[in-house]
This record gives C-alpha cells, sequence and structure tokens, in this order.
C-alpha cells in the first residue's frame, strides 16, 4: 500500500546520464534568473541599479515601455554627472519651497545651486525682442469674441437611426429658416435641446477654445449675420449656428508683448546653455552602458 503522507522516490529507469542516457529531468525547485533590462549602466565607475531605472520610468510617458526606460536611464546618468560635478566643486545648495510646495532634497538642492553657478544665458534686449516680434506677428494678437446662438438637435454617438433622424430634422429646420418660414429664436425655444434655448439659442460671447472643435471651426469661418447651410456634427448632435457679431483679434503692440517675449527667449537661452553644460560634462565622463545624446538629450526635471 502506497503511505499518502510520505513522497515516494522515483525509481530509476536506468537511462539517466549516470547510467548513460541522454534525458534528466529539470529541477524546477529553484526558479531561472530573470535576465537585466539593460546592460550594466554606470558614470564615472558609479552604477545605475536597474531598480531606480524602473522607479524612474513612471516619469517618462512614451508611446512603449523600451522609450520609457531610455528616457528614464538617461535622466539618471545626467542626474548622476551633476551630482558628481556638484561633489567635485563643493557646491552645497540649500534646499527651497517648488511651486507645487514640495521641499527640495538636499541633492535637487545641490543639482540647482551648480547649475545656477555654472550657466550662464545672456538677458533678451530690444533688438532680439523687436526681431523675435517682426518675425511671429501671428502669435502677438488679441483673442477673435464670437457672440453666436444655435439650436442643438441631440442624438447619441452610438445610435446611428437618432443620429440620422436629427441630422434630416436640422437639414429641414436650416431649409425652413433660409425661406423664413420660422424665426431662429422661437425655434430654438421650441426644438433645441440646449439650456441655451431659453434664450433663444444665444450662447453669448465665445472665444477660442471654449467650445468643441468641429464647432470652432464654424465660429472661425461663418460671416457675421449668417446662419450655417448645413447642420454641423459634433458627439453632442447636430448644431444650427448662427453668427450674430463677430469682432476679430487685433495686432498687438510691441510694447505690451515685449516683456512675454522677453521672458521666452530668455528662457530658451538658459534651457540651451544646460545643454551645452550636460554635453560638455558627458563628453569629459566615462559612461558605460548608454550613449547620451549630448546637447540634445533630456534635462533634469
Amino acid at each position: 500500500m502506497v503511505n499518502l503522507f510520505t513522497p515516494q522516490q522515483p525509481k530509476s529507469s536506468g537511462a539517466g546520464p549516470e547510467h548513460g542516457g541522454g534525458y534528466q529531468a529539470v529541477d524546477t525547485k529553484i526558479p531561472p534568473k530573470a535576465r537585466p533590462v539593460f546592460s550594466e549602466i554606470s558614470v564615472n565607475g558609479v552604477a545605475i541599479a536597474e531598480s531606480a531605472i524602473l522607479a524612474e520610468a513612471q516619469n517618462h510617458p512614451a508611446d512603449n515601455p523600451g522609450a520609457a526606460l531610455k528616457a528614464a536611464a538617461e535622466a539618471l546618468v545626467i542626474r548622476e554627472l551633476l551630482l558628481q560635478k556638484a561633489a567635485e566643486q563643493q557646491v552645497i545648495g540649500t534646499p527651497e519651497t517648488t511651486s507645487d510646495g514640495k521641499t527640495e532634497t538636499a541633492e535637487d538642492a545641490a543639482i540647482r545651486a551648480l547649475i545656477e553657478a555654472s550657466v550662464d544665458a545672456p538677458s533678451a534686449g530690444d533688438a532680439e525682442c523687436r526681431r523675435f516680434y517682426d518675425n511671429n506677428r501671428d502669435r502677438f494678437r488679441s483673442e477673435p469674441i464670437f457672440a453666436a446662438s444655435h439650436i442643438l438637435l441631440a442624438a447619441n454617438p452610438a445610435d446611428e437611426a437618432a443620429r440620422r433622424r436629427a441630422r434630416a430634422e436640422a437639414e429641414q429646420m436650416i431649409a425652413d429658416l433660409e425661406v423664413g418660414t420660422v424665426d431662429f429664436g422661437e425655434l430654438a425655444r421650441a426644438r433645441s435641446a440646449c439650456p441655451s434655448a431659453q434664450q433663444g439659442g444665444n450662447l453669448g460671447q465665445l472665444t477660442p477654445g471654449s467650445t468643441v472643435l468641429e464647432f470652432e471651426a464654424v465660429l472661425m469661418r461663418l460671416p457675421e449675420g449668417e446662419v450655417t447651410g448645413s447642420p454641423v456634427e459634433t458627439r453632442y448632435g447636430f448644431h444650427i449656428i448662427r453668427m450674430d457679431r463677430r469682432i476679430e483679434g487685433e495686432q498687438l503692440p510691441f510694447d505690451a508683448v515685449r516683456p512675454r517675449i522677453a521672458a521666452w527667449l530668455e528662457a530658451a537661452a538658459w534651457s540651451k546653455a544646460v545643454q551645452q553644460f550636460i554635453a560638455v560634462l558627458a563628453a569629459e565622463a566615462e559612461i558605460e552602458g548608454i550613449e547620451i545624446a549630448g546637447a540634445d538629450g533630456p534635462l533634469v526635471q
């Protein structure tokens, strides 16, 4: 009788290696060791732990995990380069509170102090600001303002039959409006599914970004006093839009935007200078396991 509580030793078939056979059962008691994600990465002999790279990857959204891990590894290598340079120059920063209310770590403070001491970006003068303004005039216009009304025929995007009915109903309303058999405001009060129906469809003043893209595209081109000649489809249903008034954006004077331009140019110059500083450190260092893209690489956050 077999003892159910005592493991039975398998009988030798005489076919094991000790008997000249070619098969040996796999030992499943010890799982195989997982292969590392990266070959060892180091900066001047200081290794970057794989666990640190995996943790850092969550701060680098990417299209695929491999790209996120690569960006994380590059960021940690750059951070180590900066920390080593700060230690070499005996730079110690005083931790500050960031804009989101967090206090810097000692390492973050040291990196910030190192960059502040090592990087000097030029300020933007009138000539540079004026040249940027002249080359980018479209960026310095006030936003247009639209006073518009609409009628909404609501329809669930998943209900094709309801969408067809709403479109047909909207087309008929547009035809009636064109021949003048109905008043836009009265039709909106009676048929629109939007709360603006109580105001005859009046949406008040609208600016770019205040409506869904399909609706805004019509606002940008619809002449004052006109009604759309065909229904405007959005995820909410079908709209009939009337442009009550347009106030076009105007060119902003240079003096009004000069401080903003100067801030942009100085921020861009500072960023480029930091990238160049990091590129020099990377060129002088002994980095194993990964290539740093130099001046185009990622910066420490």
